[in-house]
């Protein structure tokens, strides 16, 4: 007889929640479904080792889906272990009250080594069905017992009554509401069963109605002949969890096979991880690092979908922040957890201890990874940082705790390497001489533009090596590495820079102040001239062949960082460089001579502006104007080449 009960607990309340709050897609009913089926073949195995009778001779596991057009239902069937009606109403009439986590407690009083694949939160994943549908009947039995149906309309009430079902199991018969009636079709149920559950450990199957034409026996069509009907029962699901394999059972092929799956790239992956985690919490991976950026890291939608979140084989998400920090967003992969809950929510995830464990146990073991590859496959390794290194260095800013491990992965073009060569901090500090106290560096668009750079004139003459930073996101990441062992890090395009020692300072040092005193008044013109466009006008002490260069102030932002700013839409300070001249070179003696001979001379403040305009060109920034600096150049070719028929 039927009896209509009210649901235990604040009900309605939480059936709102779960319904309109804590999934954001509707597709997880179906996951929630075949999960609790999943875990209740899990327990009647479970319990069969000690009770054979339990089987009922059934024991080809499986989870069936049957699609009903005509009466608008999905059910979910699985010949798991099955619910007695004390059990219906402890289950299924209280939310948030799971089947599957009391049964673990009764076992774990008995000091039992429970597989942690039995956890599941039955109660609150079985209500998702009310998103899709009006009313959910349960019908089921347990080995041995009577059957019985449970059926709500999540409207507060439910019903349990005496049912009939001839084998041991669950039928979850969801009715589907009008506008969900998709659910009912072959396609969408492939496609949400292939996200989701397509590595849950039993098949799941759908009966698929088929039409073939009648043929005759030339093989052509027969008009008006009713088509053949062939029902054929399909698995839908790949079972093929290889993430839950030893690495020995899995070979390479089944590795990039996998790889091309969940990534879509046609390229083997550079380095494939497989691992799994024991002790404060519990989960396997499976992480390729791929030889070259995916095309889908630039698309904005599927930039964060990278490492995808697995409860026991079971889909959570392909978006997890709180599992993969963006600097390793190029990672692809798996993570399956046998210690989250399956009705995990983006707040859990955020305020979740495990997630936290999983995230720096994965860091640590990729970072370990790329640390080994670099030290004993260095080629191989400058494929990776060729492909991610900017990708990379964005750790150096967001990840304190693995700062030391980023800076140890850091490599460089230098002065000291070829084209195709790379050098890390630590090669380059083997390399630096007794004398040399500071790491050098130079910030530059490109390691060709780096090359030219006239501030590299007196770091080459006194043979010490610079560093070439030539990804934009250098001049950000630098200023969070503020020195490596014991050796700070020094941008030779800002600031002062003097590389003598204090012996070579002594022996220099009439020739410094004869220096200063000789372009004294050269200097004060030149900073007239250009007062709105310069900081300062400097003798330099890096210039060694070129006339002149410009460099920034101690703390200024770099070239590389204001484009960065500008690109954003970020308003930038409007820094003036400071320009240096080398007091030996020839032009800034033709200068001195012109100021000599006429300080208010028109030649003078013509070479003043092309002795600017050189700076700004090596420099790579861009001429004020482009047309006045070829009239003045092409002046003064004209009046040297008459001085020289003359």
């Amino acid at each position: 007889m039927s009896e209509q009960r009210a649901f235990k607990t604040e009900v309605q309340k939480l059936l709102d929640l779960v319904i309109h709050s804590l999934y954001s897609n509707k597709e997880i009913f179906l996951r929630e479904l075949i999960s609790n089926a999943s875990d209740a073949i899990d327990r009647i195995r479970f319990q069969s080792l000690t009770n054979a009778d339990l089987l009922e001779g059934d024991s080809d596991w499986k989870i069936k889906l049957t699609a009903d057009k005509d009466a608008k239902t999905l059910t979910v069937s699985d010949n798991g272990i099955g619910m007695s009606e004390a059990e219906l109403e402890n289950n299924l009439g209280t939310i948030a009250s799971s089947g599957t986590k009391k049964f673990l407690e009764e076992l774990a009083k008995n000091k039992e080594n429970m597989p942690p694949e039995l956890i599941g939160q039955f109660g609150v994943g079985f209500y998702s069905a009310f998103m899709v549908g009006s009313e959910v009947t349960v019908i089921t039995r347990q080995a041995g017992g009577q059957a019985f149906k449970w059926t709500s309309k999540g409207d507060g009430f439910y019903t349990i009554e005496p049912a009939t079902r001839e084998k041991r199991g669950t039928d979850v018969i969801v009715k589907l509401t009008e506008d969900n009636e998709e659910f009912l079709n072959e396609w969408k149920i492939r496609k949400t069963v292939e996200r989701f559950s397509n590595y849950v450990e039993f098949p799941i199957t759908m009966d698929i109605r088929r039409e073939e034409p009648v043929l005759d026996k030339d093989g052509k069509r027969v008009e008006g002949a009713e088509p053949k009907v062939t029902i054929t029962e399909e698995t839908l699901n790949s079972q093929k969890a290889i993430w839950q394999k030893s690495k020995s059972e899995v070979t390479q092929d089944e590795y990039n096979e996998f790889y091309r799956h969940i990534s879509h790239d046609f390229v083997e992956p550079l380095e494939t991880i497989h691992w799994n985690v024991e002790g404060q919490t519990e989960f396997r991976a499976l992480i390729f690092i791929p030889a070259k950026p995916i095309f889908d890291m630039f698309v904005p939608e599927m930039k964060d979908k990278g490492v995808q979140l697995y409860v026991r084989r079971v889909f959570i998400t392909d978006k997890c922040d709180e599992l993969v920090p963006s600097y390793l967003r190029f990672l692809r992969g798996v993570v399956d957890s046998s210690d989250l809950p399956l009705n995990v929510s983006r707040e859990i995830l955020q305020q979740n201890r495990t997630i936290r464990i999983i995230q720096k146990n994965l860091v640590k073991k990729v970072l370990d990874t790329l640390a080994e590859m670099k030290s004993k496959d260095v080629d191989k390794y400058l494929k990776f940082w060729d492909a991610f290194g900017p990708t990379l260095k964005e750790g150096l800013h967001m990840d304190f705790e693995n700062k030391d491990r980023l800076v140890e992965l850091l490599m460089f073009d230098s002065t000291a390497t070829a084209d195709s060569r790379k050098t890390s901090l630590e090669e380059y500090v083997s390399r630096m001489p007794e004398a040399q106290k500071e790491i050098y560096y130079l910030n530059a668009e490109d390691r060709a533009a780096a090359e030219k750079s006239p501030v590299l004139e007196a770091f080459k003459a006194k043979g010490y090596e610079v560093l070439f930073s030539v990804d934009a996101i250098d001049d950000w990441v630098m200023n969070d590495v503020p020195e490596y062992k014991g050796k700070s890090f020094r941008c030779i395009s800002k600031g002062d820079v003097d590389l003598d020692s204090e012996d070579e300072k002594k022996a220099k040092e009439e020739s410094r102040k004869q220096a200063e005193a000789d372009n004294k008044d050269l200097l004060e013109t030149i900073k007239e001239l250009l007062k709105d466009k310069v900081a300062d006008v400097k003798l330099s002490h890096r210039l060694t062949e070129s006339a002149c260069c410009l460099v920034g102030g101690e703390y200024s932002m770099g070239d590389q960082m204001a484009k960065i700013m500008k690109a954003m839409g970020q308003e930038v300070p409007d820094a003036k460089k400071i320009l240096e001249v080398n007091p030996d070179h020839p032009l800034v003696a033709v200068m001195r001579k012109l100021r000599a001979q006429d300080a208010k001379s028109p030649k003078l403040e013509q070479f003043v502006k092309m002795l600017y305009g050189q700076a700004q060109l090596m420099a790579q920034i861009p001429l004020d104007d482009p047309l006045e600096f070829s009239k003045i150049v092409s002046n003064l070719l004209v009046a040297d080449g008459e001085n020289s028929i003359q």
